[in-house]
């Protein structure tokens, strides 16, 4: 299990979403949750958010994670 934190700007970067889409998609349960580090400080595991990544391929081609 990879257990590897990001933080938001990274998690932005990869995925191509903003901040507040991120969020919103949070609060709809379709993105990861994020795992507070203390104070305002948050971080995302890197796993989870290629599982994601992985997720939206599969549902763009019909079930599998990769086109080949």
């Amino acid at each position: 299990m990879n257990l590897n934190l990001i933080r938001l700007t990274e998690v932005k970067h990869r995925t191509g979403l903003s901040r507040s889409t991120i969020y919103a998609r949070i609060a709809e349960g379709t993105f990861p949750e994020q795992i507070p580090l203390g104070g305002r400080a948050v971080g995302w595991l890197d796993s989870e958010i290629d599982q994601w990544i992985a997720d939206q391929i599969a549902t763009r081609n019909g079930g599998t994670a990769y086109d080949r």
